[in-house]
C-alpha cells in the first residue's frame, strides 16, 4: 500500500476533521485524481515526438497515456482536425498516492533552484495545478535516453471546497509549499 494512503488515514484525516470542525468523516477532503498533460505542437511535424513522450510518461506514471487529437483546425498552426497534439494520463488509487509520494519526495527536490511549489496556483474550488519544465527530475528517466526536454503540466483535483482546505490537504500530504 502506498506511503502516503496510509499517513491520510493516520493522520490527515483526523487532524482536518479536527481543524475544519467537520460533523461527519464524509467531509473530509481528500484527493480525488491526478492529471498529468504534456502538449506536443511539435507532432505535426515529427510523429515520433508523440511515441516518445507516450513512452515518458508511461514510465513516469506506470500507467499508459492517452494521445490527445486536435479537435479543429487552426490554420494559423498548420493543424488539421484529428492530428495529434497532446498526451494526457489519469490516475486514480494506489498509482496516484505512489506518483504523489515520488512527487513531493523525489523529484521536486531534484529542481534546481528549488524552494517550494506555489501556494497561490489553486482554482478556487480546491483543485491545485503546477507546472514541470522537465521530464528529466523524474528518476525513471535516464538522461541519455530522452530526444527533447519537455515539460508537463500536473492537476491535483481534491473533493475539498475551498481553496484553503485543499492547500491544507496538501501540505499535511507532503506537499512542499514555499513559505
Amino acid at each position: 500500500m502506498a506511503r502516503l494512503k496510509t499517513m491520510y488515514n493516520a493522520d490527515v484525516a483526523p487532524a482536518l476533521m479536527k481543524k475544519f470542525n467537520y460533523k461527519s468523516v464524509m467531509q473530509i477532503p481528500k484527493i480525488d485524481k491526478v492529471v498529468i498533460n504534456v502538449g506536443c505542437g511539435e507532432a505535426r511535424d515529427n510523429p515520433k515526438a508523440v511515441d516518445a513522450i507516450v513512452g515518458d510518461i508511461g514510465k513516469i506514471t506506470g500507467q499508459k497515456p492517452v494521445v490527445c487529437l486536435a479537435k479543429k483546425s487552426v490554420a494559423n498552426f498548420k493543424l488539421r482536425e484529428g492530428m495529434p497534439n497532446g498526451v494526457k494520463v489519469t490516475l486514480r488509487g494506489e498509482r496516484m498516492y505512489e506518483f504523489l509520494d515520488r512527487l513531493f519526495n523525489l523529484a521536486l527536490p531534484r529542481v534546481r533552484d528549488f524552494r517550494g511549489i506555489n501556494p497561490n496556483s489553486f482554482d478556487g474550488r480546491g483543485n491545485y495545478s503546477l507546472g514541470v519544465k522537465e521530464q528529466l527530475i523524474f528518476p525513471e528517466i535516464e538522461y541519455d535516453k530522452i530526444d527533447k526536454v519537455r515539460g508537463m503540466d500536473i492537476c491535483i483535483v481534491t473533493t475539498a471546497g475551498t481553496d484553503e482546505e485543499a492547500r491544507e490537504l496538501l501540505s499535511l500530504m507532503g506537499a512542499p509549499f514555499a513559505k
